[in-house]
């Protein structure tokens, strides 16, 4: 029976969810389809609040055992800020350029978490490979976030290599969660509150 309650499957999936939203976002520039991106919106702002509380919820109560709660629910939180400041500064006609810097931190730190995972052995085996492929690569991504300051007519490939980037880092998350979400239902098919 297991220990505790894990809510990374859902967790990923939110995570998975607002990065292909962020690849959609770059694409829909990097081939100037600058009408597509309000129908971001909505689903920004939706995806953006589930990703907030949920980390918000593991920041503040670290529901799973050992600093993994930082590893997961710290960068979820401010993903989902950021995601939920987007929405709203899209909606209204704002410049989203600066929310790149925030992006351009919160890539900063997922980077050195990934070095801390290794350096502290907090993934080994199968699971290292996947866990480094979701963090470098929303890392780089969010580290590259500041190519906004770019116009997408002069950056066109600078936009499309963003899209790659956050499609690769959606795919990886989805992978894990749904991977998550098999083995949670065996973990906990007896378990009772």
């Amino acid at each position: 029976m297991s220990e505790f309650i894990d809510p990374l499957a859902v967790m990923l999936l939110g995570l998975g969810m607002g990065t292909a939203l962020g690849a959609a976002y770059f694409l829909a520039h990097g081939l100037n389809k600058r009408d597509a991106v309000k129908s971001l919106v909505v689903p920004a702002f939706g995806v953006g609040f589930f990703d907030f509380v949920s980390g918000f919820i593991m920041s503040f109560t670290w529901p799973l055992p050992s600093s993994y709660n930082m590893l997961f629910g710290d960068p979820l939180l401010m993903f989902g800020l950021i995601l939920m400041m987007s929405s709203y500064m899209e909606y209204r006609g704002f410049d989203l350029r600066f929310n790149s810097i925030l992006l351009l931190f919160l890539g900063i730190y997922v980077l050195v978490a990934s070095a801390g995972i290794v350096h502290y052995k907090l993934e080994t085996g199968d699971d290292l490979l996947s866990s480094m492929g979701l963090y470098i690569l929303d890392g780089i991504a969010a580290v590259l976030a500041p190519i906004m300051y770019i116009k997408p007519e002069n950056g066109k490939y600078l936009y499309l290599l963003e899209f790659i980037i956050l499609l690769l880092g959606t795919f990886v998350a989805l992978f894990i969660g749904y991977e998550a979400i098999w083995g949670h239902l065996l973990d906990f098919i007896k378990y009772f509150p």
